[in-house]
């Protein structure tokens, strides 16, 4: 069924809406578009408004999937798309297998409403196209997924997830058989065969037939999992950790105990998933205050290291101790990512690996590599590129997202990351040392990397367009006073990487600037980074406060170059 413009009239969209309607085998957004409906045939403009943006277009399957907010349309989550993403998902499957076998998929899904629905319409859909689908047990980890590929040897894997995002949305991520996340044309071919479908009445659904996974494949996966760390290495170590509300909180302090560590000191009040995540504003580690109740837990036990997973456990954020201030800090993305890399190199590399990390990280772990005598490779955003980098030993990307042990999980891995930092904390600790005192010593080597980051959110998807083609059409010749003296349209293929959306300015100081449109949500985001050589240790505080300074002045000239 083709979605409807927003331009079209009203009889066109109220036609639309009726045949979607007649066609949802969900009673529930079937009610809710009966009712939207009534309302923006009476006369009713926001009900109008409203079923406009629902009929704007299908759900774009992209390199993400599906992400979007739950609701009753094309253009929104519910059981109506994720039928026919998984119907275009099985014959792509069909298409590109061999004759003769059945595509094997297994599923996973969290906590969030309809996750679990939406995981089981997918089951049946697999299963009656004459496919074997793999059901996990219940609501875990992405990372137990990405896992469960390869482990069981499946040709895809589906994700009901939306991760970090608003309690409002639900989304749907797609592996293959490698273990990776789609990227092109993968996404582009399985998109084609989701168009096929003319109804979802006409998609065949079994109702049983799946085979449900048992407790099995957890177990294999923390068996695996607890490999990422020395057996003889320290352990002394105090953590608290939050799951925020998420599936991440029994995996956590599970793959803890079995390495040998004591359990985490759980955050009570988000220990148990909900997806209302009442106590966070947006349930995003990254966000202000996010990890409050975190803090404020680990100034009451006086722990060593803080640990937060966001809802479906594939990101992982810590925060320590700030000897500056002496309270706890979160570190950002890019000190965990140097951090992480700066102990795999301690532990030992070899001359085939390589470290990875996407263009919008900053260029520190490639300092480390080039000091280590390995290679390092820069990727687009998303570890469905990482994740694909030739000889991959370890990579990461600032939001969070680590993969330290791609033999056993692809993908992003918030698990696994929190045990190899544990590892390096308490390893530091046993000498008398911390993960500041590491950061500092980064610093004197490689210099002060102080990076930073800022979006600009949009009420229209259009002001997207407008602010990247007003930077494309007039490129500023200077940021905050220091001349640009090479400009990258990413969207051209520009620095040798495929192409995609994005703008990279880079100044005459090596300070660095990106803006590209989210992936995932209707904003433009913005990274800025700048190095400060550090020639002598007791130059460094001077250092990080010449770094600081820049970067503000950096930040303060691209908002204003990025003001809708």
């Amino acid at each position: 069924m083709a979605a409807v413009p927003a331009t079209d009239s009203a009889e066109t969209l109220y036609a639309a809406a009726r045949a979607w309607r007649d066609d949802d085998p969900d009673p529930t957004t079937r009610s809710e578009l009966e009712s939207l409906l009534a309302s923006a045939e009476s006369g009713d403009e926001a009900a109008r408004a409203d079923l406009a943006d629902r009929f704007v277009g299908m759900l774009e399957f992209g390199t993400a999937g599906l992400r979007g907010a739950l609701g009753a349309g094309p253009n929104r989550m519910n059981r109506s798309v994720v039928i026919r993403a998984a119907a275009g998902l099985t014959a792509y499957l069909k298409q590109e297998g061999r004759a003769g076998e059945r595509p094997c998929v297994v599923i996973g899904f969290d906590a969030r409403y309809n996750s679990d629905v939406f995981a089981r319409d997918t089951a049946g859909v697999v299963v009656a196209a004459g496919g074997r689908a793999l059901l996990l047990p219940q609501p875990l980890p992405t990372p137990v997924l990405a896992f469960a590929i390869r482990h069981l040897g499946a040709d895809a894997g589906v994700m009901v997830t939306a991760s970090h995002n608003p309690p409002q949305d639900n989304g749907y991520k797609v592996y293959l058989g490698d273990g990776s996340q789609i990227v092109p044309p993968a996404d582009a071919d399985i998109a084609r065969h989701i168009a096929a479908v003319e109804h979802v009445a006409d998609v065949p659904r079994a109702h049983e037939g799946w085979e449900t996974l048992g407790e099995r494949l957890l177990s294999d996966y923390l068996d695996a999992v607890v490999t990422v760390v020395d057996p003889s290495s320290p352990r002394d170590l105090s953590i608290v950790h939050t799951s925020l509300h998420g599936v991440g909180h029994g995996t956590v302090h599970e793959a803890f105990i079995r390495a040998g560590f004591a359990a985490p000191v759980a955050v009570d009040e988000q220990a148990v998933p909900d997806p209302d995540f009442p106590t966070v504003a947006f349930p995003n580690p990254e966000e202000k205050g996010a990890i409050d109740l975190a803090l404020a837990r680990a100034r009451e036990v006086r722990c060593d290291l803080v640990i937060a997973n966001d809802p479906d456990a594939d990101r992982c954020a810590a925060a320590i101790l700030d000897p500056a201030t002496g309270d706890w800090r979160m570190l950002r993305g890019d000190e965990v990512g140097a951090l992480l890399g700066a102990h795999l190199v301690a532990r030992g590399v070899e001359r085939r690996d390589v470290f990875a990390n996407s263009i919008v990280s900053s260029r520190l772990l490639a300092a480390i590599a080039r000091a280590a005598g390995i290679r390092h490779e820069e990727t687009l955003t998303g570890f469905k590129w990482i994740s694909r980098v030739e000889g991959l030993r370890y990579g990461y990307e600032e939001a969070l997202g680590y993969c330290v042990a791609p033999d056993l999980v692809r993908d992003k891995d918030g698990v696994s990351a929190a045990l190899l930092l544990a590892e390096l904390a308490a390893g530091l600790k046993a000498q008398g040392r911390t993960l500041s005192d590491l950061l500092d010593d980064l610093a004197a080597e490689h210099g002060v990397h102080a990076t930073d980051s800022f979006a600009v959110r949009v009420e229209d998807l259009g002001q997207i367009d407008t602010l990247m083609g007003r930077l494309r059409a007039e490129p500023p010749s200077s940021v905050a006073g220091i001349d640009v003296v090479r400009l990258d349209d990413l969207s051209r293929g520009d620095g040798g990487l495929p192409p995609t959306d994005g703008l990279r300015f880079l100044l005459s100081d090596d300070s660095r600037v990106i803006v590209r449109p989210s992936g995932t949500e209707p904003k433009v985001k913005v990274y800025l980074e700048v190095i400060e050589p550090v020639h002598t240790r007791d130059d460094l505080s001077r250092s990080r406060a010449l770094a600081e300074t820049r970067l503000a002045s950096v930040r303060a000239d691209v908002e204003r170059l990025t003001a809708l």
